[in-house]
């Protein structure tokens, strides 16, 4: 996944949404500015294979959430800057959604649950919008880091791909278990849901 300024003027989350681009890609505000998000296919393999078995285990339960991959959320950094994330898949409560039809894709409220995919700038993922999920309040957060690009701190050593939980626990935090290989992802959300790591890295 690589991305690219397209402004430099310093935008809040509302002027961001009135001059997105309408282009094919995904947008995020960071630092101020427009950045265009292109994905590879393998990335995209990835996402909609996590979205489609999300979509199934909601249709199954008949659960009152909306899964989406266009959904934009407006976040704060720790000095209490604007930022716009664009998760590569979302689940949102259906309530929070259909409460206004007429609006976009993007929200002030948080998310049930947001998912990353790892690119080269992996930082990204596991510091900056960690940090931001958290302050926002999402309550479940997976990082999918199926080219094993993050820091040893996390994936080991030897590197593995891996597919981390982030769980928001009773002070606001957030706690992760890291799943690898034949393991089930262990979803607060879907507890019932049957999907291995290796299923999402063969995808």
């Amino acid at each position: 996944m690589t991305m690219g300024t397209q402004s430099q003027q310093k935008l809040t989350f509302e002027q961001f949404l009135e001059y997105c681009p309408n282009e094919e890609g995904r947008y995020e505000l960071v630092d101020g500015e427009i950045v265009r998000i292109l994905a590879t296919r393998q990335h995209d393999d990835v996402a909609d294979f996590i979205a489609d078995s999300i979509k199934a285990e909601i249709n199954r339960l008949k659960l009152n959430y909306k899964v989406s991959d266009r959904i934009v959320v407006r976040t704060l950094t720790q000095d209490g800057k604007e930022q716009g994330r664009h998760p590569d898949v979302s689940v949102v409560d259906r309530t929070i959604w259909e409460s206004n039809r007429t609006a976009y894709s993007a929200l002030r409220e948080p998310l049930q649950l947001a998912v990353e995919f790892v690119s080269t700038n992996w930082e990204d993922d596991y510091i900056d919008k960690l940090d931001e999920y958290q302050r926002l309040g999402i309550s479940e957060y997976w990082i999918v880091d199926y080219l094993a690009l993050g820091s040893r701190t996390y994936l080991g050593n030897p590197k593995q791909r891996a597919v981390f939980v982030f769980l928001l626990d009773d002070v606001g935090k957030y706690e992760y278990i890291r799943f690898r290989d034949s393991d089930r992802i262990i979803s607060q959300t879907f507890p019932e849901l049957t999907l291995t790591v290796e299923q999402v890295l063969r995808a």
